[in-house]
């Protein structure tokens, strides 16, 4: 995404932009208030570049917002928190028109042991049993302020506000608390993989399919928006 973005805005530009990004995403996982810093070669009004940045981006990735900060504002370095949700599918037939929109189980979820498996993770701790192998994070402590699971008919939404995230992190925490929804693990297991700071400790990875980066936020005196209409299309 951040290189078609880069595209867009160099040619609307007619000259060479670079992006910093307040945070990352894995292949597959949908961003739907990312937000991006730029050092403007050339001055526009925010409309203009809302509109010409669009109309050179593909039909899956479109700007939102756009608004002049201070020249010391930093996208990632001065993010307070960032959000993160897993939309799943509880049905014992797989997804069909939302193939790569949602995650899947087949197995009933139990809302009760998930949330009860969850309140283990809140709070800041060492997250080295959620983290991936390759993830370059200075370090594995991460205050993770909240985690919220809903049902919606037959869609889980699950919510999660942090200070940052590992690489994976979120993933392989909804992969262990599926384990417990489903019933294979009980809601205290949760601790345990916690306090072993060891990956092989927790569930699988769960399929990147129905995660979404749904932004970071900052302090309110910038105004930088937290809400985009996508957000509100997810069940």
């Amino acid at each position: 995404m951040q290189d078609e973005v880069e595209r867009a805005l160099s040619q609307f530009a007619a000259a060479p932009v670079s992006t910093v990004c307040a945070g990352r995403t894995d292949a597959g996982v949908h961003a739907l208030n990312q937000v991006i810093h730029v050092d403007a070669p050339v001055d526009r009004e925010p409309y203009a570049w809302l509109r010409g940045t669009n109309r050179y981006l593909p039909a899956d990735i479109a700007l939102q917002w756009c608004r002049p900060v201070g020249a010391g504002f930093h996208a990632r370095n001065h993010a307070r928190g960032r959000r993160y949700r897993f939309l799943i599918l509880e049905s014992p037939v797989r997804p069909a028109i939302e193939t790569g929109v949602c995650g899947w189980v087949f197995r009933p979820l139990q809302a009760e042991a998930m949330r009860d498996a969850a309140a283990h993770l809140v709070g800041s701790h060492d997250f080295s049993a959620f983290r991936a192998a390759d993830c370059q994070a200075a370090s594995p402590v991460k205050d993770l302020r909240a985690i919220t699971i809903e049902r919606r008919g037959a869609y889980w939404r699950l919510d999660f506000d942090a200070s940052a995230f590992l690489h994976h992190m979120v993933r392989n925490i909804v992969g262990s608390l599926v384990a417990v929804g489903s019933g294979r693990r009980p809601p205290s297991w949760m601790a345990e993989v916690l306090a072993s700071r060891d990956r092989d400790a927790a569930a699988p990875t769960f399929p990147a399919a129905g995660l979404y980066f749904v932004g970071p936020y900052y302090d309110a005196d910038l105004a930088i928006p937290q809400h985009v209409p996508a957000m509100d299309w997810i069940p």
